[in-house]
């Protein structure tokens, strides 16, 4: 009966959305951080990616873990399909550009496709209003290594040219969290 009462908490925990998350129509703040794209860092600017069309942020807890590996592999094979609808996309987490410089390159999660940027203390995440956890210790990545950074609320802002939230997506399964931020973004191209 205990498993039952626990595994109903953490399942409705897992579908509720970022509480207190920005909002739709809330300016989106901006931010210039160190990113990975192929393996290789660059300085990314939201402002200088808006100026090419909305901007697709996704905020997920680390690289090189479970969910975490299903989404960046779900942005980068439908990469060409937000590009189609004229948007970008850049992952944020507490990583290391260091481990980013791998994830972004990896055949199996981003693929070279999507950049990725490290948001190191928690301080962009922070600005959407989500919630960052401290590191746990001991924990581990899917490739056994340490993991020694904390944690960002997995959610979705789509954001507009003019800095505006247009959407935020989350309480959903990675692989969902996706489906749904597309839709948005092909919503805002219908809308033109």
């Amino acid at each position: 009966m205990m498993k039952l009462l626990v595994a109903a908490v953490l399942a409705a925990s897992i579908a509720l959305p970022a509480a207190a998350a920005l909002k739709e129509g809330d300016s989106a703040p901006d931010f210039k951080t160190q990113a990975s794209q192929a393996g290789k860092a660059f300085g990314y600017s939201l402002k200088d990616a808006l100026k090419k069309g909305p901007v697709v942020v996704y905020f997920y807890p680390s690289a090189y873990t479970g969910g975490c590996n299903v989404q960046a592999h779900a942005f980068a094979v439908n990469q060409e399909k937000f590009a189609a609808a004229g948007a970008s996309i850049v992952g944020v987490s507490l990583d290391s550009i260091a481990r980013l410089n791998d994830f972004s390159a990896d055949p199996e999660y981003c693929a070279g496709k999507i950049a990725v940027a490290s948001d190191a203390d928690g301080r962009i995440a922070k600005s959407y209003d989500l919630t960052v956890r401290e590191a746990a210790p001991g924990r581990k990545d899917t490739r056994g290594k340490d993991i020694d950074h904390g944690f960002a609320e997995r959610t979705t802002f789509i954001v507009t040219p003019n800095g505006k939230v247009a959407a935020v997506v989350g309480g959903l399964a990675p692989g969902a969290n996706v489906e749904q931020a597309l839709q948005a973004v092909q919503k805002l191209a219908v809308a033109k």
